[in-house]
Formats: structure tokens, sequence, C-alpha cells
């Protein structure tokens, strides 16, 4: 009987996840998908509560999850497109000019094709509910089998920039290393799902 309970929990499946089979994209950056090299499932955290006693402290499970920061790398294309749609991005949420880069930037992404949103004007005035959805973007992160399938789908939802590296040029470079940049994202939550 017991050995019956053993084969039971056996894993039916061996193959093992490789870190090069994945795909990864931002509804509102279509030009890093293409050159995405690297993306992670940020690490997920559940705080700990501690239950004061004479003794000892007991630790007891928290009640809020905390979700690390979405990383990506991608190699910069040569008219630095992909580079600069991430930049427009930050600083159409940060408007280090003036404040109409801002309302440009929240126009603009509410009229692009494929956005996730498309407020109408009134949506777009300040303080509406709508006026900030131009500023965020869902992403998603495909797993894929070995034979390129996808099989397991992590979404991130609300994702916005936090930060974007820089970009290092250098004639001292003794073999052609192509550019690449490094984003960090913020956002809600994320889901992984299996397909």
């Amino acid at each position: 009987m017991a050995a019956n309970r053993s084969l039971q929990r056996q894993p039916d499946k061996l193959d093992y996840a490789s870190p090069t089979q994945f795909r990864f994209g931002i509804h509102q950056l279509p030009k890093v998908e293409f050159f995405t090299v690297t993306a992670n499932i940020p690490e997920i955290s559940l705080g700990i509560a501690n239950y004061a006693t004479p003794f000892k402290d007991i630790p007891m499970m928290g009640d809020k999850v905390e979700y690390g920061q979405l990383n990506i790398g991608f190699i910069v294309d040569e008219y630095l497109e992909n580079y600069l749609s991430l930049h427009e991005w930050m600083t159409g949420i940060g408007f280090p000019k003036d404040r109409k880069q801002f309302s440009e930037f929240r126009t603009e992404t509410a009229s692009m094709p494929g956005s996730p949103s498309k407020p109408n004007k009134a949506d777009l005035k300040p303080g509406s509910p709508g006026a900030v959805l131009p500023m965020f973007s869902d992403a998603t992160l495909s797993i894929l089998s070995n034979k390129n399938n996808p099989i397991v789908e992590v979404t991130y939802r609300d994702i916005f920039p936090v930060s974007l590296s820089a970009l290092d040029y250098n004639q001292e470079a003794t073999d052609v290393e192509y550019l690449r940049a490094t984003a960090e994202f913020a956002y809600q939550l994320y889901e992984i799902e299996s397909l």
C-alpha cells in the first residue's frame, strides 16, 4: 500500500526549465519585445507579524504580499528606437520640461493602436479616473517548452518604468559588443497561469 502511494507522488514531467526559452512583451513598447534578452519573474514575499510574549516573540504570518521589481534587458537597435520609446514613456510621466509634456504623452498613448485602454477626451482631464490609464501598460512573459510552445504565461498588471540604464559608448573596445540596456518596472501584481 505504501509503495503504491510513493509511485503516485512521483513527478510525471521530468524536463527542466530552460532560462533561454521565453518571450517577453509590453503592450506600450512593441519595439522592445524583439530585442529583449533577459526578463525575470520577481520575488514575492509575505511579511511577518510578531506576537509579543514575555519570553520570545512568536512569528505569525503577515497579511501583505510584496512583489519585487520586474527587470528586463534588451539589445538597443541602431536607431535607438526601442531605447527612446522607453525613455519617452518615463519623461512623459515625469514631464521634466513643462506640464504640457505630461498631457501630450497621455493623449498620444491613449490613441496608440493596441493601447490597452482607449479613454475618450473627457477621461483624460486631470482628476478623472481615466486620466492615469495611459501611464500604465500590461506585460506578458511567456515561458516556452523545448519545442518553443508557450506553456506558462506570467501577466504583469499596470506596469510603469522606474529606471532605465545608461548607454555607454567606448571607442577602446577590441570587439563589437552591441549596446544593451536594462529597465526596471513597478507594477500592481503578477499572475502565473499554466496553458
